[in-house]
């Protein structure tokens, strides 16, 4: 266990910790409204469409990002002007988007020439591999969220909490409805290579659900979902190097174990 907490300070490591940092602060803060809005199904079905955008780009020779950015921007702008209640209410819809972006994206993948890419690779990424490219716009779009979610916070809240009042008050849902998906599509195209499809959607909403069991206020919230991420992904980093497993689904389960302890003692006071 010493030689495995020396090894994560090591140099060469640093990139893999910057990158933990920075997927904690952007999918702690965006993943708190994802999830007080119900929209996780949503934002599921809008990274998995951006599964296909990846492969479509692949095939073509173009960068795989472009198209995912691209997707996620065109399911965005068509699934943001419904609102919460009516993007619920059409889940069937979101459950097709699923589907075809991975089954897409697979069949992309598979008919550009050469060896197909690992997609294992895709669903989990690999934190240990992260460049400085993948940094600085991780970097980028990290500082952006954060900084609209700060001008605009008061505009969330009344979102989030009372749709219809905030709409007579004058409070553009439908514009920050498209505003989030935007961003949780940003978030999860720049954190694909980095971490992974299904450890972006972990990262979306075990914290915030772990941060609404033990915490009331919602900047209480929001701050306790980013240091649970940082907990999750360096706790799991951790276990990976101490365990010679892969990073990615010891995170997962990590936080499942996390949401489950949480769950567990709030019963218990009760």
């Amino acid at each position: 266990m010493t030689e495995a907490w020396q090894l994560l300070w090591d140099p060469l490591l640093r990139p893999a910790l910057f990158a933990a940092v920075l997927s904690s602060l952007l999918c702690g803060a965006l993943g708190t409204f994802v999830v007080l809005r119900r929209l996780t199904f949503l934002s599921g079905g809008l990274s998995h469409a951006a599964f296909g955008g990846l492969g479509l780009c692949h095939l073509l020779g173009l960068p795989p990002q472009l198209g995912g950015l691209a997707t996620t921007a065109l399911a965005a702008v068509l699934l943001g002007p419904l609102g919460q209640e009516k993007a619920r209410e059409r889940d069937a819809l979101i459950g097709v988007l699923w589907a075809v972006g991975m089954a897409a994206g697979v069949l992309f993948l598979h008919l550009a020439p050469g060896y197909p890419p690992d997609l294992e690779a895709y669903l989990f990424g690999n934190l240990l591999l992260v460049g400085s490219q993948d940094l600085w716009l991780l970097t980028t779009c990290c500082a952006v969220s954060l900084l609209l979610l700060s001008a605009l916070y008061k505009e969330w809240v009344a979102a989030t909490f009372d749709e219809t009042f905030a709409a007579v008050q004058g409070v553009p849902i439908r514009r920050l409805s498209t505003l989030l998906l935007l961003m949780v599509g940003a978030a999860v195209v720049l954190l694909l290579p980095v971490v992974g499809l299904l450890l972006v959607l972990a990262l979306l909403t075990l914290p915030p659900l772990i941060g609404l069991k033990v915490c009331r206020d919602l900047r209480t919230v929001l701050l306790s979902s980013i240091a649970l991420g940082l907990v999750m992904t360096l706790g799991g980093l951790f276990i990976s190097l101490w365990a010679d497993l892969p990073p990615g689904p010891c995170i997962i389960l990590l936080g499942a174990g996390m949401l489950g302890g949480a769950s567990l003692g709030k019963t218990l006071v009760r």
